[in-house]
């Protein structure tokens, strides 16, 4: 069980985590980022908060934002020439963040996925309704070699009083990424309260922004800042560096 108590200095920059592995930042393709030139802005402001690397994660679900991997290489390309422009020194990559549902099954089955990296390939469900079998999902994942990582668990209500199927997923192989916003605050105090538990109980094993708009990026800012990401996060077990960096 991890403890909030920590003895470090105050941290107003996120060295310590490097890597952003869920971002919305490719343009024009999702409901992210809407153009090069403000993404080039997101990374600039994100980098200058001591993020090194990013993996830009667009949604892929066939019913609202069927992306490709074709569709994703043409924004990454677009943003990488617009950031060759500038300065700013920092890794991008892209992968996807994809909708566990019945179009992922027959994606996963007819193609590779897009990975963060080595096979670890980042998930959601809907938040409205738990994924029908997501249990067999992860495994169906694993046993092709994938190592499925759940994408903001905290925000899923209907797991807010069963904190046992976090535990199970966990059990089953599924690595767990929490979003920096919810433990700002920014989706309310009650997911930033699972966010809370999940840290102290040591079911978080990543951090990402899912960074999407200036809001986000407002938020993550003065969170990151203001030192409280530092106090509650530098002590804890990230796996952000050692498996992305």
């Amino acid at each position: 069980m991890f403890s909030f108590f920590s003895k470090t200095p105050r941290h107003t920059t996120v060295e310590w985590i490097g890597a952003d592995i869920h971002s919305h930042l490719l343009p024009g393709i999702d409901d992210g980022s809407p153009d090069a030139e403000t993404s080039v802005r997101y990374i600039q402001q994100m980098h200058e908060l001591g993020y090194e690397k990013f993996i830009c994660t667009p949604h892929v679900f066939k019913e609202v934002y069927p992306n490709t991997p074709q569709t994703i290489g043409s924004a990454l390309s677009s943003l990488r020439a617009e950031l060759g422009k500038t300065s700013v020194n920092v890794e991008l990559s892209a992968a996807a963040e994809y909708m566990l549902d019945p179009d992922f099954q027959q994606l996963s089955e007819e193609a590779d996925l897009l990975c963060l990296k080595n096979k670890y390939v980042l998930v959601e469900m809907s938040y409205q309704v738990e994924t029908k079998n997501i249990a067999q999902y992860i495994f169906d994942l694993n046993v092709k070699g994938y190592k499925p990582v759940l994408a903001h668990p905290e925000r899923y209500l209907y797991y807010h009083n069963n904190f046992q199927q976090y535990r199970r997923l966990k059990e089953r192989g599924c690595l767990m990424q929490l979003n920096m916003l919810s433990l700002a605050g920014y989706y309310g105090k009650a997911v930033k309260q699972v966010a809370l538990s999940l840290i102290k109980d040591g079911i978080i094993d990543l951090v990402g922004t899912d960074l999407h708009h200036d809001r986000h990026l407002q938020a993550l800012t003065a969170f990151v800042q203001s030192g409280d990401a530092g106090k509650l996060l530098f002590d804890y077990p990230l796996k952000n560096r050692e498996l992305f960096l």
